[in-house]
C-alpha cells in the first residue's frame, strides 16, 4: 500500500500519517500547488499510489465571506482536480470535509445523518459542500469523511493554533473572555479522527461518513472544560452568537451522528470531554 497524503503538515494530516498502514509519502503545500491541476495529475501518475488522501483546506470562516475566490480555489476546484486525477488512475480518494455543510435549519435538535439534506450558512460551508459533491460524483472509489471542531497538538501553521490554544493564551494574558454559549457541535482532537479515519479506510467501504469524538457541547461550555482541566480559572461569561457578531454565521446546531461508521465495526470515539484531557497531557508532554 502506498498512500499519499495532501495537507500533511496540518493538524490533521500530522496524527494521520503515522497511522496508515504502509508507505505514506506526505505532501505539503510547499511541495505542490493544489490549484496548478497539471502538476498534481503529473506527480500522482510518477509516484503511482493506491490511495491518496486529501487533509487539505482552506478553513478561514470568516475571511471567506471577503475572499470566496480563495475558499473555492482550495476547497472546490482542487478538490475536483485531485478526484479526477484520482477518477483516471484509478486510485481510491479519502477526502474531509466539515460539520459547516449544515445550519440552515435552525430548529435542529438531533445529530445530523449522512442521509440528511445539507445547507450551509456561510461561504466556507458552501465551499465544502461543492467539493463534496464533486468527489462523490467525479470518483466512485471515494471517501467523504465529515468532521467537526478539530484540534490537535500541531496547530495549524496558517491560523496559528486552535480553539484550546486560543482560549489558555488568552487565559495566559489574564483577559476577560466572552464564548459563544449558543452553538452545539461535537469537538474532536485529530489524533482520534486519524484512528478511526485509518480503521475506516482499512473496511474497503466507500461513500459519506460522519466521524467526530462523542457527547457535545456549546463553545462556552468546552472553555469551562478546558480550564478546569488546565487548572486556570479566567474570567470566562456566556454570550450569544448574535452578541459575538461575527463575520459568517455558524451553525446552531451541527452535532454529526457516527452511526453508520460505528456500524462498519470502527469503535465509537470516546467522549469529547476525555479527548480534551487526552489532548492536554499529550499537549504537555510534548512542550
Amino acid at each position: 500500500m502506498r498512500t499519499v497524503v495532501f495537507g500533511s503538515q496540518g493538524q490533521l494530516g500530522r496524527d494521520l500519517c503515522p497511522v496508515l498502514p504502509g508507505e505514506v509519502i506526505p505532501l505539503a503545500r510547499v511541495d505542490v500547488d493544489l490549484t496548478d491541476s497539471k502538476a498534481i495529475a503529473d506527480r500522482l501518475a510518477s509516484l503511482k499510489p493506491n490511495l491518496v488522501v486529501n487533509c487539505a483546506a482552506y478553513n478561514f470562516v470568516d475571511k471567506a465571506e471577503s475572499e470566496p475566490q480563495n475558499a473555492f480555489a482550495v476547497n472546490v476546484w482542487a478538490t475536483r482536480t485531485l478526484a479526477q486525477a484520482c477518477q483516471s488512475l484509478g486510485i481510491k480518494f479519502v477526502h474531509f470535509s466539515t460539520d459547516y455543510v449544515f445550519g440552515l435549519d435552525e430548529t435542529r435538535q438531533e445529530p445530523w445523518t449522512e442521509t440528511d439534506s445539507p445547507g450551509p450558512v456561510s461561504v466556507y460551508g458552501l465551499s465544502k459542500l461543492a467539493g463534496e459533491y464533486l468527489v462523490r460524483s467525479i470518483c466512485p472509489d471515494h471517501l467523504v469523511i465529515r468532521t467537526c471542531g478539530l484540534y490537535g497538538v500541531w496547530g495549524t501553521g496558517g491560523k496559528g493554533g486552535n480553539f484550546v490554544e486560543t482560549m489558555l493564551k488568552l487565559a495566559a494574558q489574564g483577559k476577560p473572555l466572552r464564548v459563544v454559549d449558543d452553538q452545539r457541535c461535537t469537538p474532536s482532537y485529530t489524533a482520534d479522527v486519524a484512528e478511526a479515519t485509518a480503521k475506516l479506510i482499512e473496511t474497503g467501504a466507500q461513500g459519506l461518513f460522519h466521524i467526530t469524538n462523542a457527547g457535545d457541547c456549546s463553545w462556552y461550555e468546552l472553555a469551562k472544560e478546558i480550564f478546569r482541566l488546565a487548572g486556570v480559572n479566567p474570567q470566562l461569561a456566556p454570550i450569544s452568537s448574535m452578541e459575538f457578531n461575527s463575520i459568517a454565521r455558524r451553525p446552531a446546531y451541527s452535532v454529526l451522528s457516527t452511526l453508520k461508521v460505528v456500524a462498519l465495526g470502527v469503535a465509537r470515539l470516546r467522549p469529547w470531554s476525555e479527548a480534551i484531557r487526552a489532548y492536554l497531557e499529550r499537549r504537555g508532554n510534548e512542550s
